[in-house]
């Protein structure tokens, strides 16, 4: 599955905030609670990310 959104927070915190969501089994997360009621595994950031384009907050990343 793919998502595509865009953030101004860095992508290690946000990683992060799943995994710990993940291992507490809580909803805050909808990436967690996917994998939890999927019973999927959570792996490295770098083997289940990727980042397809990279650009400042603004109007840039709004017409990506």
């Amino acid at each position: 599955m793919k998502y595509i959104g865009q953030t101004g927070r860095s992508f290690k915190v946000i990683f992060q905030e799943h995994v710990r969501d993940f291992k507490c089994n809580n909803n805050r997360s909808k990436f967690a609670q996917h994998l939890i009621d999927n019973k999927h595994a959570i792996g490295k950031m770098e083997d289940i990310m990727e980042v397809v384009h990279a650009k400042k907050k603004g109007k840039m990343m709004d017409t990506l």
